[in-house]
């Protein structure tokens, strides 16, 4: 058990050991619904580890558990080598180096079979909306004010901000058509819809 922590909490292994803390504490928080495991995505996990759109926590978390492993082992047996002295220093340089290869190299294996499971899909942008039918949630909706619910494919709702270019009524919990977006403005130009006029109703 000595030879155990003074390998885990020697250099290099203490550096991965903290690490490996900070990843078990996070996916605990997880597990708990204290925190979500997309929390450290980034945009160019995918090129680093192979792993596509897999949560960037997962390939990280692995890359962290092998390094330490092998920091570890590598610790252990540089003890047991009796080496001493610049020698002992340079290999353990060497099993620092080790580990953060042993550990990218792994974790990208892994991230290439792991992205078959997370296919790669693109975000989601308010133009997916234009083309849908939405609810009015303020009392009208005039060139300057109005809100609207709009719900995505994939089931999900939104409250956006639109703007109506005509002199219809819309008002509160009417049917609307999101026609076109505003960059500069941030809103939807909507327009009055009647779904008994909607051609695909009939089929």
């Amino acid at each position: 058990m000595e030879e155990f922590l003074g390998a885990a909490f020697g250099f290099p292994a203490a550096l991965f050991s903290a690490a490996l803390v900070v990843v078990v504490v996070f996916w605990l928080l997880v597990l708990c619904g204290a925190a979500d495991h997309h929390a450290f995505n980034g945009d160019a996990h995918g090129d680093v580890f192979g792993a596509g759109s897999v949560p960037v926590s997962v390939p990280v978390s692995l890359m962290i558990g092998i390094a330490w492993f092998t920091s570890l082992t590598g610790s252990v047996l540089l003890r047991r080598s009796g080496a001493g002295g610049g020698a002992l220093a340079l290999l353990k340089l060497g099993v620092l180096g080790v580990a953060l290869l042993l550990g990218w190299a792994v974790t990208r294996w892994v991230g290439r079979r792991l992205r078959r499971l997370f296919p790669d899909q693109p975000p989601p942008s308010r133009l997916d909306f234009i083309g849908l039918t939405c609810t009015i949630r303020t009392g009208s909706v005039s060139a300057t004010f109005g809100q609207a619910e709009v719900s995505a494919a994939d089931g999900s709702s939104a409250l956006v901000q639109v703007r109506q270019s005509g002199a219809e009524p819309l008002r509160l919990g009417s049917t609307g058509l999101l026609y076109a977006f505003d960059d500069d403005g941030e809103f939807f130009w909507v327009a009055p819809y009647d779904p008994a006029l909607d051609p695909r109703a009939s089929t």
